[in-house]
């Protein structure tokens, strides 16, 4: 590839739900312009972009991954493109998110066999947030039951009259070999080798086909005054002319261009190739979007593409090698980045030199001197820098890219290292899994490491990078609930130590008051000593000690919250008395007070809301009603949807993410949050 920035660089995310034919189309794209010498297939793990194991294993894309190659448009303009191929399962929403941020247009990829489906919606809607101009491309038509026509009832349905189809298939199934232009009014017809030829329109497509070519038409002109004002005086503009105002459209995501092919034929393929890239923004059209400032806030600023100006990059993603270390994919916001440049993080503060440049196809490293502004590109060893990163040329200041969509865990599991050795190494391993993809979370509940995700697959996955990447076994089992207790009536205590055993002793007697606190109050101490009962360097000690016998648990075993202390008098001895020896005398008796007047079983309650269809709506609620949910509120959302915001308790939603989606077939968005203890049902007094 051309090292040189060029403005007709494009960086091409592919994007859409699972099974939709992504990386089908990936690799055609690759073997027509002759990166590859032939196509691979998903099912026989041997295409470009499913180089990972554990995607080779399960037949589908778990990451995101990087295939650049070159093309030569039909006016013989030559365009470097990089292909981001993404996951359509839902668990790894996180690498279309990295894909977005980084580029220049979204192709969304829609089967002719199953349409529009959830994964659809969702990565349009993640389009649309990004901002990110969109293209649909409607693959698999030589699959039995490819529909075009209904398929593109369906994307009009659902996302708006605006989008626009400027080809239509001539056959379908196994007959689909041929390809309606409508904008040219040319039938483009293929061989076996994914070549074609034109030829005039059969006369059974010829009405169809004008019709769809007048409203075409009467769209893009409407957007150009010297373009409506020739049309309405009956000329017509050529091709090319129509081509460079509907472009415009796409770029300000007035209009959406559908395009047919097939991956596993190739019939449609270069004309996917040649419209995406005349019809699409270049990486030096779009200016980058940076947060400058302190914290998860700061002002954004946009960051012009201009190569000589200042070194801004975007690392928008690392993977760890088991061989190289860690990949950092990277886009050059601003500026003109070189083998051997050094510069500092912006975001960590760590400083990074740049050790080799290079490019990806897939896991082949391809040598790159140097990257301008717009193009993508990866290096290795960027110790310092995460996903997320942002990287420049200042020796000082604060900055971060703009920031990716929320995505909070809804799906947990326990790890248990298989051995000692992995044990001291689980840490380490974990830290890096979670720079590599930041929808992953790992917490503690109690003594047990808990690792958070998006779904099962995630978190399997993850899993099994652990060992293949990191050395790192574990066993997994159900996450922890998080209960807590809190006492079930006020109680007077005392706590006392008192130890003799030669030389200095340990004495402490401590009066305490122990009361319950409104709900979510947490812990309050109060001092009501007078008098000097308690000298007042061991008040400190007395709170320390209470608070030391509420972490360690109640009777029922968990941590005990929404609890008052207070300390009311006490005694002290001028030689044996200490702070350890109060320290321990207050957490004796506020264990007693806990014995004495028992404590309630508190059990965590999460926030949920869900998105679904209407017509679904109803069984969603039911569901919610058996996990001893409490609907709040059922609001009116987007296309025909329905918004349900409940309160369900933890232990109800183990496995809710997988059971929603078996009820919805996929079509439902879930988020969970931590929201509120409750008492649990059937809390029994200590």
């Amino acid at each position: 590839m051309n090292d040189a920035s060029t403005p007709t660089h494009r960086t091409i995310a592919l994007v859409g739900a699972a099974g939709s034919g992504k990386t089908t189309l990936a690799e055609a794209l690759l073997h027509r312009a002759g990166a590859i010498p032939r196509a691979g297939s998903v099912e026989n793990g041997t295409t470009v972009c499913d180089h990972e194991p554990e995607e080779i294993a399960r037949h589908t894309s778990l990451g995101l991954s990087l295939a650049c190659f070159d093309w030569t448009g039909p006016d013989g303009t030559a365009y470097a493109v990089t292909l981001a191929d993404t996951p359509g399962h839902p668990d790894f929403v996180g690498g279309v998110d990295a894909a977005l941020s980084i580029a220049d247009i979204a192709v969304v990829v829609v089967s002719a066999v199953d349409g529009v489906t959830g994964g659809t919606r969702s990565v349009w809607a993640a389009a649309e947030a990004a901002g990110v101009p969109r293209v649909v491309v409607v693959t698999q038509e030589d699959k039995a039951r490819a529909d075009f026509r209904r398929v593109l009832a369906e994307l009009r349905d659902a996302f708006g009259d605006h989008l626009w189809a400027l080809e239509l298939p001539l056959g379908e199934e196994a007959g689909f070999r041929a390809i309606a232009d409508v904008l040219s009014e040319q039938a483009h017809v293929y061989d076996d080798t994914g070549h074609h030829h034109d030829e005039p329109l059969p006369p059974e497509a010829a009405d169809e086909e004008h019709r769809m070519h007048v409203e075409v038409t009467e769209d893009i002109v409407s957007h150009d005054d010297a373009q409506l004002e020739a049309y309405l005086e009956g000329q017509e503009p050529s091709v090319a002319e129509l081509e460079r105002t509907f472009a415009r459209e796409v770029a300000a995501g007035e209009a959406v261009p559908v395009l047919v092919c097939s991956g596993v034929t190739e019939a449609g393929v270069d004309r996917v190739a040649d419209l995406v890239c005349e019809l699409t923004p270049a990486a030096t059209d779009r200016d980058g979007r940076i947060r400058v400032g302190e914290g998860t806030g700061g002002a954004e600023v946009k960051v012009a593409p201009n190569p000589a100006g200042e070194t801004v990059v975007h690392v928008f993603r690392t993977v760890a090698d088991p061989f190289v270390g860690q990949v950092s994919m990277l886009k050059v916001l601003s500026g003109t980045l070189r083998t051997g440049d050094r510069l500092r993080n912006a975001t960590t503060g760590a400083d990074e030199r740049i050790h080799g440049l290079f490019r990806l196809r897939g896991n082949e490293h391809l040598t790159a001197g140097t990257l301008a502004a717009g193009e993508v590109g990866a290096v290795a060893k960027l110790t310092g820098s995460p996903s997320g990163s942002l990287l420049w040329s200042r020796p000082t200041g604060t900055a971060r890219p703009a920031m990716l969509p929320e995505r909070p865990p809804v799906y947990a599991v326990s790890l248990d290292p298989a051995s000692q050795s992995d044990d001291e190494k689980m840490s380490g391993a974990l830290s890096r899994l979670v720079a590599e993809d930041p929808t992953l979370v790992v917490d503690r509940a109690g003594d047990q490491t808990v690792l958070r995700g998006l779904g099962d697959t995630h978190l399997a996955v993850a899993v099994e990078r652990l060992a293949r990447v990191f050395g790192v076994h574990v066993n997994t089992g159900p996450a922890p609930v998080a209960y807590r207790e809190t006492i079930a009536g006020s109680a007077q205590v005392e706590g006392k130590l008192k130890k003799q055993s030669g030389g200095h002793g340990q004495f402490a007697v401590v009066q305490l008051r122990v009361s319950p606190l409104p709900p979510g109050s947490g812990f309050e101490f109060v001092d009501s000593v007078t008098g000097g009962a308690v000298p007042r360097q061991y008040i400190g000690a007395v709170e320390k000690g209470a608070r030391d016998a509420l972490a360690a648990g109640g009777p029922q075993g968990h941590p005990v919250v929404d609890v008052r202390v207070e300390l009311y008098d006490g005694k002290s001895h001028s030689v044996d008395s200490s702070e350890m020896a109060f320290r321990t005398a207050a957490s004796i008796g506020v264990k007693a007070a806990l014995a004495e007047a028992g404590t309630v079983l508190l059990e965590p309650v999460s926030a949920v809301t869900v998105t679904v269809p209407n017509d679904l709506q109803g069984a969603v609620l039911t569901d919610l009603s058996g996990r001893r949910g409490r609907v709040h509120a059922t609001e009116a959302a987007d296309g025909g949807r329905a918004r349900v915001v409940a309160h369900v308790p933890e232990a109800e939603l183990a496995r809710y993410v997988l059971d929603l989606r078996s009820i919805t077939a996929g079509q439902a968005e879930l988020t969970m949050s931590p929201d509120h203890y409750a008492k649990a049902p059937n809390h029994s007094r200590a």
